[in-house]
């Protein structure tokens, strides 16, 4: 990190996508909010939508239009199931695609964890 620029704090919205977790039992949302107000940035909005693809655009499209959120962070609906439509869901939402970044994610997952969903 360039230590020359001073750092500003984004506010940021997370997104957990499930058919089958609560506020209380969505560990990814409470493990990405601790680590982003741990790096000094700010929680702006906190949701769970079930694997709905409208319910999911629908709530990413409204922290697009709040001036107030930065950037969003979506966990879950991601696998391969009928029910798992988070990239469908927001690619119609997206500006610019950057080709090739899903592929290497899917690597350095597949490293990690490999066929684990």
């Amino acid at each position: 990190m360039d230590q020359a620029r001073e750092f500003l704090p984004l506010s940021i919205a997370v997104l957990t996508v499930s058919d089958t977790r609560t506020v209380d039992t969505d560990t990814s949302g409470t493990l990405l909010v601790g680590r982003l107000e741990d790096a000094g940035h700010v929680l702006g909005d906190r949701g769970l939508e079930p694997d709905d693809i409208y319910r999911i655009r629908a709530t990413v499209s409204a922290w697009i239009a709040d001036p107030g959120i930065h950037a969003i962070i979506t966990t879950g609906g991601t696998g391969v199931t009928g029910r798992d439509g988070t990239p469908e869901a927001i690619e119609p939402l997206l500006d610019k695609v950057i080709e090739g970044f899903g592929e290497m994610f899917r690597r350095l997952s597949w490293d990690d964890i490999g066929t684990s969903t």
